[in-house]
């Protein structure tokens, strides 16, 4: 069977599906890295701050468990200097292959861990991050939005970072931030990703290394329920924030966060857990769990039980692939177009009236940058919304959009071009007008837009199976404008403008 969400990161990584464990301090540990591995995903033990006895004692437990490619995650930032040191000898010693670095970009540690021959990816929250991490040697990035649980690098929400991120940047990039489900990754994969990292989603799994309690508050939680702050803040760089949980520590009960004294609430191992520590509750730990950090991504809400590991990275494959089956994400090339070589014999045919290549890469790339420029739009304009039903409609809209990124794509790809990585300017356009209702009436003379540039162009496309997935898109485009002025309690009113203004003027 094909599979519909392999791309060229896993050749990278060595995996099956491009679902990354998160490298969570403390809670992926061998077993559930081991568990991520062995059902296709890739994962990171999260190695923060650990001596070499427990790196080397985690990485032979994942040896036992699985053959399969795995990797370390450091966090320099938050680690004493002789103990990263010695971190990094140990991983080059166990012949580790893939190490993650977060926070902050050391072009010298990069270049070390490449010269040791290991792949070295870098979660970034920035554009500039991004490219000082690719400067600097990193051979894959993440992009982590501020959704993300755990510690939270940057300002900029995912769905607004990460085609910066990508259209920045020449490696693969993966996406990091409130992704949960199926959904989730296509629609990431919508906006450049490569895939995702699922942090949140595998803390709530059998095999993680989280204590019942913290799991049990990630089934009962709310996205609402998630606080971005810097009170949990020991052993950390001062400033650095985290999202968590709401408990009795951010609602402000538990004293001073920032004062002299420290307050010891729990112990693992014989070792104190303070109060306002970045210390998640482990299975290892005894104390006062609902006074500690419980981590929680935005993603949070669409987790309603604790299952197997395995299972859990089987269901969000089977919900991605039901997806992209249906035509409403971006997919890989599968071949349903003509072949490069096919196509150019057909467009040769000029006389027949039909656009050549050149045109035609032109067009689809103008339409792409639109298309995505919409599905940012309508993502962000469905969480601003609270009325149900035009909330579904623009959320019916989003998946739309998403879809025709998907066919676009292929197209482009199936004529031998590569796909533009940037976002139409329209997305800035219409996310600068305030009120809902200007808003969509905005989107729907983008939407218009991609009309009338699909009229004309529709007959001149030699590959017809091409052209009648962008008849639908054309035909769907149509719907969806009748649909949001029925919303709007008016007529569709075409924009004379949008017609000459290109992507910065049109939205799918």
């Amino acid at each position: 069977m094909t599979n519909r969400l392999r791309r060229p990161v896993c050749a990278l990584l060595e995996c099956d599906y491009p679902l990354v464990l998160a490298g969570m301090g403390g809670v992926a540990r061998a077993e559930l890295v081991a568990a991520v591995c062995e059902a296709g995903g890739f994962g990171f033990l999260g190695m923060v701050r650990e001596p070499p006895d427990r790196i080397r004692d985690e990485v032979r437990r994942v040896r036992e468990k699985t053959s399969r490619r795995f990797g370390v995650n450091l966090i320099p930032a938050a680690t004493d200097a002789a103990v990263l040191d010695a971190q990094i000898d140990t991983c080059i010693e166990l012949g580790v292959e893939v190490i993650c670095l977060f926070w902050d970009v050391s072009p010298a540690l990069v270049q070390r861990l490449r010269q040791a021959g290991m792949l070295v990816v870098c979660q970034v929250g920035s554009v500039q991050e991004a490219r000082d991490a690719e400067a600097a040697g990193a051979q894959v990035l993440i992009a982590q939005g501020r959704e993300a649980g755990g510690h939270v690098r940057g300002d900029q929400a995912l769905a607004s970072l990460l085609p910066e991120v990508v259209a920045a940047t020449s490696v693969p990039v993966l996406a990091a931030g409130g992704i949960a489900d199926g959904l989730d990754v296509v629609s990431v994969m919508s906006l450049g990703a490569q895939g995702a990292v699922l942090g949140t989603a595998l803390m709530a799994t059998d095999e993680s290394f989280a204590h019942d309690y913290h799991k049990q508050r990630l089934v009962q939680g709310k996205a609402s329920q998630t606080r971005l702050t810097d009170i949990f803040h020991v052993n950390w760089p001062r400033g650095a924030r985290v999202r968590v949980l709401a408990n009795s520590v951010t609602d402000g009960l538990r004293g001073d966060p920032f004062g002299e004294a420290r307050t010891v609430i729990g112990e693992e191992e014989g070792r104190p857990i303070y109060l306002f520590s970045t210390d998640s509750p482990l299975r290892s730990m005894t104390g006062d769990f609902e006074a500690m950090a419980l981590y929680a991504g935005q993603g949070v809400e669409r987790i309603d039980a604790i299952v197997p590991a395995g299972e859990k990275i089987a269901h969000i494959v089977s919900q991605a692939e039901k997806l992209l089956s249906a035509g409403i994400a971006q997919t890989p090339h599968t071949g349903q177009f003509s072949s490069p070589a096919c196509f150019a014999h057909e467009i040769d045919e000029a006389y027949m009236g039909y656009a050549d290549r050149d045109e035609l890469l032109a067009s689809f790339n103008e339409l792409l940058e639109a298309e995505r420029a919409g599905a940012r739009v309508t993502y962000h304009t469905a969480a601003e919304i609270d009325d149900a039903n035009l909330k579904k409609l623009v959320e019916h809209v989003h998946k739309d959009e998403i879809r025709w990124c998907g066919v676009l794509t292929d197209a482009i790809e199936s004529l031998g071009g590569t796909p533009s990585r940037r976002t139409g300017d329209f997305f800035q356009k219409t996310m600068a007008i305030a009120d809902l209702n200007e808003r969509l009436a905005f989107l729907n003379r983008g939407q218009a837009w991609v009309v009338r540039k699909l009229r004309p162009l529709l007959p001149r496309i030699g590959d017809e199976a091409i052209r009648n997935e962008l008849s639908v898109m054309l035909s769907s485009h149509e719907d969806n404008i009748g649909s949001v002025e029925v919303r709007l309690g008016g007529e569709a009113k075409p924009d004379p403008g949008a017609a000459k203004s290109g992507p910065a003027g049109g939205a799918g």
